[in-house]
Protein backbone atom coordinates (compact mmCIF):
# COMPACT_ATOMS: atom_id res chain seq x y z
CA UNK A 1 0.00 0.00 0.00
CA UNK A 2 2.89 2.28 0.74
CA UNK A 3 4.42 2.29 -2.83
CA UNK A 4 0.72 2.33 -4.66
CA UNK A 5 0.71 5.55 -2.57
CA UNK A 6 3.97 6.64 -3.36
CA UNK A 7 3.52 5.87 -7.46
CA UNK A 8 1.31 9.16 -8.30
CA UNK A 9 3.77 11.42 -6.18
CA UNK A 10 6.56 10.09 -7.90
CA UNK A 11 5.59 10.66 -11.51
CA UNK A 12 4.95 14.50 -10.86
CA UNK A 13 7.61 14.94 -9.02
CA UNK A 14 9.73 13.35 -12.18
CA UNK A 15 7.38 15.48 -14.43
CA UNK A 16 8.29 18.74 -12.76
CA UNK A 17 11.95 17.91 -12.69
CA UNK A 18 12.44 17.84 -16.34
CA UNK A 19 10.51 20.72 -17.00
CA UNK A 20 12.89 22.35 -14.77
CA UNK A 21 15.85 20.82 -16.93
CA UNK A 22 14.09 21.58 -20.16
CA UNK A 23 13.79 25.47 -19.06
CA UNK A 24 17.88 25.16 -17.82
CA UNK A 25 18.89 24.29 -21.60
CA UNK A 26 15.78 25.81 -23.83
CA UNK A 27 17.96 29.02 -23.89
CA UNK A 28 20.79 27.21 -25.55
CA UNK A 29 19.47 27.37 -29.11
CA UNK A 30 17.63 24.79 -30.70
CA UNK A 31 19.64 21.11 -30.10
CA UNK A 32 19.02 17.31 -29.73
CA UNK A 33 18.31 15.54 -26.50
CA UNK A 34 21.61 14.30 -26.82
CA UNK A 35 23.06 17.92 -26.82
CA UNK A 36 20.65 18.97 -24.05
CA UNK A 37 22.31 16.52 -21.91
CA UNK A 38 25.64 17.82 -21.85
CA UNK A 39 24.64 21.73 -21.46
CA UNK A 40 22.25 20.34 -18.29
CA UNK A 41 25.57 18.82 -17.12
CA UNK A 42 27.90 22.05 -17.70
CA UNK A 43 25.16 23.87 -16.17
CA UNK A 44 25.12 21.95 -13.22
CA UNK A 45 28.93 22.01 -12.58
CA UNK A 46 28.96 25.21 -12.94
CA UNK A 47 31.58 27.81 -14.90
CA UNK A 48 35.06 26.76 -14.15
CA UNK A 49 36.21 30.78 -14.11
CA UNK A 50 34.55 32.87 -11.36
CA UNK A 51 32.15 35.12 -12.65
CA UNK A 52 34.22 38.44 -11.79
CA UNK A 53 36.57 37.22 -14.68
CA UNK A 54 33.86 37.25 -17.44
CA UNK A 55 32.55 40.99 -16.52
CA UNK A 56 36.14 42.32 -16.91
CA UNK A 57 36.27 41.04 -20.66
CA UNK A 58 34.13 43.83 -21.82
CA UNK A 59 36.08 46.70 -19.88
CA UNK A 60 39.15 45.34 -20.87
CA UNK A 61 38.54 45.08 -24.89
CA UNK A 62 37.05 48.53 -24.64
CA UNK A 63 39.75 50.09 -22.75
CA UNK A 64 42.06 48.10 -25.54
CA UNK A 65 40.01 49.46 -28.40
CA UNK A 66 40.52 53.18 -27.02
CA UNK A 67 44.43 52.48 -26.43
CA UNK A 68 44.77 51.60 -30.07
CA UNK A 69 42.73 53.83 -32.10
CA UNK A 70 42.55 57.22 -30.06
CA UNK A 71 45.17 59.63 -30.86
CA UNK A 72 48.03 60.87 -28.43
CA UNK A 73 46.06 64.29 -27.68
CA UNK A 74 42.55 62.56 -27.05
CA UNK A 75 43.66 59.45 -25.33
CA UNK A 76 43.83 60.89 -21.40
CA UNK A 77 39.86 62.09 -21.69
CA UNK A 78 39.00 58.62 -23.80
CA UNK A 79 40.81 56.49 -21.75
CA UNK A 80 39.07 58.23 -18.43
CA UNK A 81 35.62 58.33 -19.79
CA UNK A 82 36.02 54.32 -21.02
CA UNK A 83 36.97 53.52 -17.45
CA UNK A 84 34.38 55.33 -15.65
CA UNK A 85 31.83 53.61 -18.42
CA UNK A 86 33.01 50.34 -18.47
CA UNK A 87 34.96 49.48 -15.04
CA UNK A 88 31.92 49.59 -12.58
CA UNK A 89 30.85 46.69 -14.97
CA UNK A 90 33.09 44.66 -12.67
CA UNK A 91 30.52 44.51 -9.98
CA UNK A 92 27.39 44.35 -11.82
CA UNK A 93 26.45 41.21 -10.46
CA UNK A 94 26.57 42.08 -7.00
CA UNK A 95 25.11 45.62 -6.71
CA UNK A 96 23.21 45.61 -10.58
CA UNK A 97 21.14 49.08 -9.40
CA UNK A 98 24.69 50.88 -7.85
CA UNK A 99 26.07 50.31 -10.88
CA UNK A 100 24.25 51.30 -13.31
CA UNK A 101 23.99 54.62 -11.55
CA UNK A 102 27.46 54.97 -11.84
CA UNK A 103 27.11 54.04 -15.55
CA UNK A 104 24.68 56.55 -16.18
CA UNK A 105 26.30 59.07 -14.23
CA UNK A 106 29.42 58.95 -16.47
CA UNK A 107 27.70 58.49 -19.48
CA UNK A 108 25.85 61.80 -18.45
CA UNK A 109 29.47 63.22 -18.00
CA UNK A 110 30.86 62.16 -21.69
CA UNK A 111 27.51 63.81 -22.75
CA UNK A 112 28.59 67.35 -21.19
CA UNK A 113 32.05 66.91 -22.95
CA UNK A 114 30.81 65.89 -25.91
CA UNK A 115 32.74 63.04 -26.62
CA UNK A 116 31.73 59.96 -28.40
CA UNK A 117 33.07 56.50 -27.48
CA UNK A 118 32.06 52.73 -28.40
CA UNK A 119 32.31 52.51 -24.81
CA UNK A 120 27.78 53.41 -24.76
CA UNK A 121 27.61 49.64 -24.93
CA UNK A 122 28.13 49.34 -21.27
CA UNK A 123 24.52 51.48 -20.16
CA UNK A 124 22.92 48.70 -22.38
CA UNK A 125 24.85 46.00 -20.38
CA UNK A 126 23.84 48.15 -16.85
CA UNK A 127 20.52 48.15 -18.33
CA UNK A 128 20.00 44.54 -19.11
CA UNK A 129 21.86 44.13 -15.58
CA UNK A 130 19.54 46.42 -13.62
CA UNK A 131 16.37 44.68 -15.16
CA UNK A 132 17.13 41.41 -14.54
CA UNK A 133 17.80 41.43 -11.04
CA UNK A 134 15.57 44.42 -9.62
CA UNK A 135 11.50 44.43 -9.40
CA UNK A 136 8.91 46.25 -11.86
CA UNK A 137 9.89 49.95 -10.40
CA UNK A 138 13.61 49.49 -10.79
CA UNK A 139 13.14 47.90 -14.35
CA UNK A 140 10.45 51.14 -15.58
CA UNK A 141 13.72 54.15 -13.42
CA UNK A 142 16.21 52.40 -15.55
CA UNK A 143 14.35 52.14 -18.62
CA UNK A 144 13.40 55.97 -18.46
CA UNK A 145 17.15 57.17 -17.80
CA UNK A 146 17.91 54.81 -20.38
CA UNK A 147 15.21 56.69 -22.88
CA UNK A 148 16.14 59.96 -21.76
CA UNK A 149 20.22 59.40 -22.55
CA UNK A 150 19.23 58.38 -25.77
CA UNK A 151 16.98 61.13 -26.88
CA UNK A 152 19.74 64.07 -25.63
CA UNK A 153 22.29 61.75 -27.42
CA UNK A 154 20.68 61.84 -30.33
CA UNK A 155 19.56 65.42 -30.17
CA UNK A 156 23.26 66.19 -29.70
CA UNK A 157 24.89 63.78 -32.42
CA UNK A 158 22.32 62.90 -35.22
CA UNK A 159 23.11 64.71 -38.33
CA UNK A 160 20.80 67.26 -39.22
CA UNK A 161 17.67 65.98 -41.10
CA UNK A 162 18.06 62.27 -39.70
CA UNK A 163 16.69 62.59 -36.26
CA UNK A 164 14.15 60.05 -36.39
CA UNK A 165 16.33 56.82 -37.68
CA UNK A 166 19.02 57.06 -35.67
CA UNK A 167 16.62 57.58 -32.33
CA UNK A 168 14.61 54.52 -33.36
CA UNK A 169 17.26 52.46 -33.71
CA UNK A 170 18.90 53.04 -30.84
CA UNK A 171 15.78 53.16 -28.54
CA UNK A 172 14.70 49.45 -30.39
CA UNK A 173 18.36 48.38 -29.02
CA UNK A 174 17.56 49.63 -24.96
CA UNK A 175 13.92 48.47 -25.41
CA UNK A 176 15.69 44.81 -26.45
CA UNK A 177 18.15 44.93 -23.61
CA UNK A 178 15.45 45.63 -20.99
CA UNK A 179 13.11 43.16 -22.33
CA UNK A 180 15.78 40.23 -21.95
CA UNK A 181 16.59 41.32 -18.74
CA UNK A 182 12.88 40.95 -17.66
CA UNK A 183 12.84 37.97 -19.38
CA UNK A 184 15.56 36.17 -18.13
CA UNK A 185 14.32 37.25 -14.42
CA UNK A 186 10.94 35.73 -15.09
CA UNK A 187 12.42 32.75 -16.10
CA UNK A 188 14.68 32.38 -13.40
CA UNK A 189 11.85 33.17 -10.78
CA UNK A 190 9.99 30.31 -12.71
CA UNK A 191 12.78 27.76 -12.38
CA UNK A 192 12.92 28.69 -8.68
CA UNK A 193 9.38 27.88 -7.59
CA UNK A 194 9.41 24.54 -10.14
CA UNK A 195 12.29 23.84 -7.83
CA UNK A 196 10.72 24.72 -4.78
CA UNK A 197 7.41 23.20 -5.91
CA UNK A 198 9.31 20.14 -6.39
CA UNK A 199 11.22 20.34 -3.09
CA UNK A 200 7.44 20.58 -1.37
CA UNK A 201 6.28 17.60 -3.55
CA UNK A 202 9.41 15.21 -2.32
CA UNK A 203 8.74 16.24 1.21
CA UNK A 204 4.97 16.12 0.85
CA UNK A 205 5.47 12.34 -0.63
CA UNK A 206 7.84 11.79 2.24
CA UNK A 207 5.52 12.56 4.70
CA UNK A 208 2.97 10.70 2.95
CA UNK A 209 4.63 7.36 2.78
CA UNK A 210 5.66 7.40 6.37
CA UNK A 211 1.84 8.60 7.46
CA UNK A 212 1.22 5.33 5.30
CA UNK A 213 3.29 3.43 6.59
CA UNK A 214 2.46 4.04 10.29
CA UNK A 215 -1.46 3.34 9.43
CA UNK A 216 0.11 0.00 8.09
CA UNK A 217 1.66 -0.71 10.97
CA UNK A 218 -1.50 0.04 13.06
CA UNK A 219 -3.77 -1.94 10.97
CA UNK A 220 -1.75 -5.15 11.02
CA UNK A 221 -1.13 -4.65 14.86
CA UNK A 222 -5.22 -4.53 15.28
CA UNK A 223 -4.99 -7.62 13.12
CA UNK A 224 -2.48 -9.56 15.36
CA UNK A 225 -4.37 -8.37 18.02
CA UNK A 226 -8.00 -9.60 17.00
CA UNK A 227 -6.35 -12.85 16.01
CA UNK A 228 -4.12 -13.72 18.89
CA UNK A 229 -6.56 -12.35 22.03
CA UNK A 230 -9.27 -14.32 20.61
CA UNK A 231 -7.71 -17.67 20.28
CA UNK A 232 -5.48 -17.27 22.96
CA UNK A 233 -8.93 -16.60 25.21
CA UNK A 234 -10.49 -19.79 23.82
CA UNK A 235 -7.30 -21.97 24.32
CA UNK A 236 -7.67 -20.73 27.97
CA UNK A 237 -10.99 -21.47 28.58
CA UNK A 238 -10.74 -24.46 26.83
CA UNK A 239 -7.62 -25.71 28.84
CA UNK A 240 -9.46 -24.99 32.13
CA UNK A 241 -12.81 -26.41 31.12
CA UNK A 242 -10.15 -29.61 30.44
CA UNK A 243 -7.87 -29.82 33.61
CA UNK A 244 -11.89 -29.40 35.36
CA UNK A 245 -12.95 -32.25 33.27
CA UNK A 246 -9.75 -34.50 33.37
CA UNK A 247 -11.03 -36.77 36.53
CA UNK A 248 -14.64 -36.77 35.68
CA UNK A 249 -15.38 -37.12 32.56
CA UNK A 250 -12.38 -37.98 29.76
CA UNK A 251 -14.11 -37.56 26.90
CA UNK A 252 -14.75 -34.20 27.08
CA UNK A 253 -10.92 -33.50 28.43
CA UNK A 254 -9.98 -35.26 25.27
CA UNK A 255 -12.77 -33.20 23.27
CA UNK A 256 -11.15 -30.15 24.97
CA UNK A 257 -7.63 -31.17 23.69
CA UNK A 258 -8.61 -31.81 20.35
CA UNK A 259 -10.09 -28.18 20.03
CA UNK A 260 -7.56 -26.56 21.70
CA UNK A 261 -5.69 -27.81 18.89
CA UNK A 262 -7.27 -26.59 16.39
CA UNK A 263 -8.05 -23.21 17.80
CA UNK A 264 -4.06 -23.10 17.95
CA UNK A 265 -3.74 -24.21 14.16
CA UNK A 266 -6.78 -21.78 13.15
CA UNK A 267 -4.39 -19.13 15.15
CA UNK A 268 -1.33 -19.87 13.22
CA UNK A 269 -3.26 -19.84 9.26
CA UNK A 270 -5.07 -16.65 10.60
CA UNK A 271 -1.36 -14.89 11.07
CA UNK A 272 -0.03 -16.78 7.99
CA UNK A 273 -3.21 -15.33 5.75
CA UNK A 274 -2.41 -11.76 7.36
CA UNK A 275 1.25 -11.65 7.35
CA UNK A 276 1.05 -12.69 3.83
CA UNK A 277 -0.01 -9.89 2.49
CA UNK A 278 3.71 -7.79 3.33
CA UNK A 279 4.87 -11.15 1.19
CA UNK A 280 5.23 -11.54 -2.16
CA UNK A 281 6.01 -15.01 -1.88
CA UNK A 282 3.65 -16.35 0.77
CA UNK A 283 1.28 -18.84 -1.07
CA UNK A 284 -1.38 -19.15 1.84
CA UNK A 285 -2.59 -15.58 1.24
CA UNK A 286 -3.57 -17.04 -1.53
CA UNK A 287 -5.19 -20.24 -0.88
CA UNK A 288 -6.95 -19.19 2.36
CA UNK A 289 -10.01 -16.42 2.22
CA UNK A 290 -10.74 -13.86 4.32
CA UNK A 291 -12.81 -14.46 6.81
CA UNK A 292 -16.56 -13.06 6.66
CA UNK A 293 -19.77 -13.07 7.56
CA UNK A 294 -20.31 -17.05 6.76
CA UNK A 295 -17.84 -17.84 9.27
CA UNK A 296 -20.08 -16.43 11.94
CA UNK A 297 -21.18 -19.39 12.33
CA UNK A 298 -18.23 -21.97 13.17
CA UNK A 299 -16.93 -18.57 15.46
CA UNK A 300 -20.33 -19.33 17.29
CA UNK A 301 -19.70 -22.70 17.55
CA UNK A 302 -15.85 -22.36 18.47
CA UNK A 303 -17.28 -20.08 21.34
CA UNK A 304 -20.12 -22.83 22.65
CA UNK A 305 -17.31 -24.88 22.86
CA UNK A 306 -15.28 -22.68 24.82
CA UNK A 307 -17.88 -22.18 27.36
CA UNK A 308 -19.86 -18.52 25.92
CA UNK A 309 -23.27 -20.15 24.73
CA UNK A 310 -23.91 -18.15 21.55
CA UNK A 311 -26.24 -17.55 19.52
CA UNK A 312 -25.95 -16.23 15.77
CA UNK A 313 -29.14 -14.59 13.64
CA UNK A 314 -28.40 -13.02 10.33
CA UNK A 315 -30.80 -11.29 8.65
CA UNK A 316 -30.89 -10.61 5.30
CA UNK A 317 -28.55 -11.66 1.93
CA UNK A 318 -24.70 -11.13 2.57
CA UNK A 319 -23.54 -11.74 -0.65
CA UNK A 320 -23.46 -8.35 -1.86
CA UNK A 321 -20.88 -6.95 0.52
CA UNK A 322 -17.50 -6.69 -0.19
CA UNK A 323 -14.84 -9.00 1.40
CA UNK A 324 -13.44 -6.15 3.73
CA UNK A 325 -16.44 -4.85 4.94
CA UNK A 326 -17.04 -8.14 5.69
CA UNK A 327 -14.23 -8.85 7.55
CA UNK A 328 -14.87 -6.37 9.37
CA UNK A 329 -18.11 -7.22 10.40
CA UNK A 330 -15.97 -10.97 11.51
CA UNK A 331 -13.32 -8.68 13.91
CA UNK A 332 -15.72 -6.94 15.40
CA UNK A 333 -17.69 -9.58 16.19
CA UNK A 334 -14.82 -11.87 17.70
CA UNK A 335 -13.53 -9.04 19.73
CA UNK A 336 -16.75 -8.56 21.25
CA UNK A 337 -17.24 -12.29 22.14
CA UNK A 338 -13.77 -12.63 23.10
CA UNK A 339 -14.11 -9.68 25.45
CA UNK A 340 -17.60 -11.56 26.80
CA UNK A 341 -15.76 -14.60 27.42
CA UNK A 342 -12.87 -13.23 29.02
CA UNK A 343 -14.27 -10.50 31.67
CA UNK A 344 -17.68 -12.55 32.20
CA UNK A 345 -18.30 -15.57 34.56
CA UNK A 346 -19.47 -19.02 33.81
CA UNK A 347 -23.03 -19.25 32.65
CA UNK A 348 -23.21 -16.26 30.88
CA UNK A 349 -24.62 -16.19 27.23
CA UNK A 350 -24.35 -14.05 24.26
CA UNK A 351 -26.68 -13.35 21.24
CA UNK A 352 -24.93 -11.92 17.62
CA UNK A 353 -27.35 -10.03 15.29
CA UNK A 354 -26.37 -9.08 11.99
CA UNK A 355 -28.74 -7.29 9.28
CA UNK A 356 -27.88 -6.53 6.07
CA UNK A 357 -29.26 -4.48 3.34
CA UNK A 358 -28.47 -2.83 0.38
CA UNK A 359 -26.04 0.07 1.73
CA UNK A 360 -25.08 -1.38 5.13
CA UNK A 361 -24.70 -4.02 7.57
CA UNK A 362 -25.84 -3.71 11.43
CA UNK A 363 -23.86 -5.65 13.69
CA UNK A 364 -25.43 -5.72 17.38
CA UNK A 365 -23.65 -8.04 20.15
CA UNK A 366 -25.03 -8.45 23.68
CA UNK A 367 -24.74 -11.13 26.77
CA UNK A 368 -26.56 -11.20 30.27
CA UNK A 369 -23.37 -11.30 31.95
CA UNK A 370 -22.85 -8.71 34.69
CA UNK A 371 -21.46 -5.26 34.02
CA UNK A 372 -17.62 -4.82 34.17
CA UNK A 373 -15.98 -2.72 36.61
CA UNK A 374 -15.73 0.36 36.64
CA UNK A 375 -13.24 1.91 34.16
CA UNK A 376 -10.73 3.14 36.60
CA UNK A 377 -10.44 -0.76 37.88
CA UNK A 378 -10.16 -2.06 34.46
CA UNK A 379 -6.08 -1.85 32.24
CA UNK A 380 -6.34 -0.29 29.24
CA UNK A 381 -6.69 -2.44 26.40
CA UNK A 382 -7.05 -2.16 22.69
CA UNK A 383 -10.15 -3.79 21.91
CA UNK A 384 -12.87 -1.43 22.42
CA UNK A 385 -10.45 1.54 20.72
CA UNK A 386 -9.77 -0.98 17.39
CA UNK A 387 -13.20 -1.58 17.14
CA UNK A 388 -14.28 1.87 16.92
CA UNK A 389 -11.56 2.57 14.17
CA UNK A 390 -12.82 -0.70 12.45
CA UNK A 391 -16.04 1.34 12.20
CA UNK A 392 -15.20 4.24 11.74
CA UNK A 393 -13.68 2.79 8.40
CA UNK A 394 -17.15 2.54 7.46
CA UNK A 395 -18.36 5.71 8.75
CA UNK A 396 -20.12 3.94 11.74
CA UNK A 397 -20.31 5.17 15.51
CA UNK A 398 -19.93 2.28 17.93
CA UNK A 399 -21.27 2.12 21.01
CA UNK A 400 -20.33 -0.40 23.60
CA UNK A 401 -21.55 -0.06 27.41
CA UNK A 402 -24.16 -1.94 29.75
CA UNK A 403 -27.86 -2.47 28.78
CA UNK A 404 -30.68 -0.89 30.84
CA UNK A 405 -32.06 -4.37 31.49
CA UNK A 406 -28.76 -6.07 32.62
CA UNK A 407 -25.55 -7.27 30.25
CA UNK A 408 -23.34 -5.69 28.10
CA UNK A 409 -24.03 -4.70 24.26
CA UNK A 410 -21.59 -3.67 21.29
CA UNK A 411 -23.70 -1.89 18.39
CA UNK A 412 -22.40 -0.17 15.36
CA UNK A 413 -24.25 0.59 11.44
CA UNK A 414 -21.44 0.23 8.64
CA UNK A 415 -22.11 2.33 5.30
CA UNK A 416 -21.05 0.26 2.53
CA UNK A 417 -21.54 3.86 0.44
CA UNK A 418 -19.66 5.87 2.58
CA UNK A 419 -16.49 7.84 1.53
CA UNK A 420 -14.24 5.57 4.55
CA UNK A 421 -15.34 2.66 3.16
CA UNK A 422 -12.99 3.11 -0.24
CA UNK A 423 -10.24 3.98 2.42
CA UNK A 424 -10.33 1.08 4.15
Amino acid sequence: MTEAAAEPGDAHRDRVRDRVRWERTAYAGPASARAARPVTATRRRGPRLPPVVWDSLLPTLLLVNVLTTYPPQELPVAVALTAALALPLVWRRRAPLTVFGAVAAAALVQWLMDVQLPADIALLVALYTATANSGRRGTLVASAIVEAGVLLACLRWATEGAFLTPFVAVTATAVAAAVLGVNVRTTRAYLAALEERAARLEQEQEQQARLAAAEERTRIAREMHDIVTHNLSVMVALTDAAVYAQHRSPDRTTTAMLQISETGRQALTDMRRSLGILRTDEPDAQRHPLPGIAQLEALADQMCTAGLPTRLKVHGSHTHIPATAQLTVYRLVQEALTNTLKHTPPGTRAEVRIRCSTGAVTVDVTDSGPCPPPPAATPSGHGIPGMRERSAAYGGKLRAGPLPGGGWGVHTRLDLGSSGAVSA
